[in-house]
């Protein structure tokens, strides 16, 4: 959104500038200053640790770790450039190597920024966070495995923002991108900052549908139909079977009974039974034929068994999921002079 300049008559557009226009620096300048006032990210944070980097065999370093008020660490990678380079990758990097750290570790990271800083209440670091938090002397203090993370820079490729909203589907990740957009009007210096993901006005929301869409995706999992089926031959179950091995399976026995595949391609729909005019053998093979007849993914189909029958490839598809059952009683029914039956396993 532009800044404007309003006078009596007008509008002036204030046109941004650059940080390195400015010639403020990353670390000396927009770290230091956002160090002292970390509430412009819009949360209430406390700052553990500055260039934080105590991990074995580690070449970066965090540039600022916070905590926030649920005791949740808080990851802050700051750029200053207009792209924000690959910034969210490294940020995961370093929220997934914080994740372990104990109360004991965050105070002894706080203890020995304070202590570089040369602050003179540096033993109180353990006692600052705990009032920070807001605890009583006998609660006890642990610090959530769940990182949160703020990417702040001067912009955001499509690229990070695409990862972030993506990313920030799950669950556990809540990842944040600030923009800082620099001004420089009538000499002085000035910085617009807007949090761009999630927009303020609608980050409850946001999480509301998150938490919505869990909620559907597992009660999806918890309702889907695992039964497994056992296919009977002359009487004989076999061993329980998923779905689409069960299709498969009786299939198979039919054919070994001389049921021919062409009877059976005429019972079940074209794209469930696929035919080849051309006897081949390997999923190699395959795969071109199916890709010539519209399939854009072989692999949903049984291409490393397929069945040969006058000079024809016959493949079955891999995905069945309700109509596994119709399609088990369809074969049953049709060539019951066979001997190949079924029935729901345990």
């Amino acid at each position: 959104m532009p800044l404007f300049e309003m006078t009596r008559e007008d509008l002036v557009e204030c046109k941004p500038v650059t940080f390195a226009h400015l010639e403020i620096k990353e670390r000396e300048g927009l770290q230091h200053v956002l160090r002292d006032h970390i509430d412009v990210l819009g949360d209430d944070l406390l700052v553990i640790s500055e260039e934080y980097g105590d991990w074995e065999d580690a070449r970066r370093r965090i540039d600022l770790l916070a905590l926030d008020k649920q005791c949740r660490l808080v990851v802050v990678e700051l750029k200053r450039t207009e792209t924000g380079g690959h910034m969210e990758l490294q940020a995961i990097r370093y929220a997934a190597m914080v994740s372990a750290m104990t109360f004991e570790q965050v105070a002894g990271a706080h203890e020995a920024y304070l202590a570089k800083r040369g602050l003179s209440y540096a033993d109180e670091a353990p006692d600052r966070i705990r009032a920070f938090l807001e605890l009583a002397p006998e609660d006890e203090a642990e610090i959530s495995t769940d990182v949160r993370i703020v990417l702040v820079s001067g912009d955001f490729s499509r690229e990070i923002t695409t990862a972030v909203l993506w990313l920030n589907r799950f669950d556990g990740m809540d990842i944040r991108c600030v923009r800082l957009v620099p001004y420089e009007i009538n000499g002085k210096n000035y910085l617009d900052i807007e949090q761009v993901i999630p927009l303020q006005q609608a980050a409850d929301y946001q999480v509301q549908i998150r938490k919505k869409d869990q909620q559907q995706e597992k009660a999806r999992l918890d309702n889907r139909d695992w039964t497994r089926y056992q296919i009977i031959v002359d009487g004989e179950p076999g061993p329980p079977l998923r779905k689409r091995q069960a299709v498969l399976t009786m299939i198979q026995e039919l054919s070994q009974k001389g049921i021919r595949l062409e009877a059976i391609s005429k019972l079940l729909p074209p794209s469930r039974l696929r035919v080849i005019p051309a006897q081949l053998q390997g999923t190699a093979a395959i795969a071109d034929p199916l890709r010539a007849q519209g399939v854009n993914e072989p692999e949903r189909y049984f291409t490393e068994s397929p069945f040969l029958e006058d000079g024809k490839t016959y493949v079955l598809t891999r995905m069945w999921g309700r109509g596994t059952e119709p399609t088990l009683s369809a074969l049953r029914d049709m060539f019951a002079e066979a001997g190949v039956s079924f029935k729901a396993g345990d």
